[in-house]
């Protein structure tokens, strides 16, 4: 069975990876009310919600499966059972026909499938996009300090611009007053 189907019917609820049981009896051709009864006859194997849990009505009304179909024999009378990993694996030894058989092994390869991206793909792009972020956040600061260095450079030229411009007009206004003459100065005739 291809790998993408399968992990298309593997759910985080509780915070555990787990199948649900319509899905698991789909895939191994049988009935989910054989698959049940398997269980139920050997609960041993499954005790404990590392292996095997019953959904409650809240989980089914506010999980990401959508359960409620229209037709006949999609609503549920009983809470469907979410096995982990470990049940999967368990319902081998409880379900013993030669496609329960195949069908567990691409269910295993499956679930540690996901397990290897999760802890290797994805780590290591977020450390990449968390380096990338960081090096550019370092690029903007310094443009920035850059920016307000030419700012205050471009300021302080400015000022001493002002500055020399109001010293040529006050010495422009000196030299446009009138001068007294120079040299001899003849009197006027009254």
């Amino acid at each position: 069975m291809e790998l993408q189907i399968i992990r298309n019917k593997i759910y985080e609820i509780r915070g555990h990876k787990v199948m649900l049981d319509f899905d698991l009896a789909e895939m191994y051709g049988i009935e989910t009310r054989v698959l049940k009864q398997a269980v139920r006859r050997n609960l041993k194997r499954f005790e404990g919600d590392d292996f095997m849990f019953e959904l409650t009505k809240e989980e089914l009304s506010t999980s990401q499966i959508v359960i409620l179909n229209k037709g006949r024999g999609y609503n549920f009378k009983y809470a469907p059972f979410a096995f982990t990993e470990l049940g999967v694996a368990m319902l081998s030894s409880v379900i013993n026909s030669d496609t329960a058989i195949e069908i567990n092994r691409s269910i295993m390869r499956t679930f540690v499938a996901l397990r290897q991206l999760v802890f290797n793909a994805p780590t290591d792009e977020v450390k990449e996009l968390q380096k990338e972020v960081r090096e550019l956040k370092e690029y903007v600061e310094e443009v920035f300090t850059d920016y307000n260095d030419i700012n205050e450079d471009t300021r302080m030229q400015l000022e001493l611009i002002n500055e020399s411009m109001a010293e040529l007009q006050a010495k422009k206004k000196l030299d446009e007053r009138p001068r007294r003459p120079v040299g001899f100065v003849k009197p006027e005739n009254r």
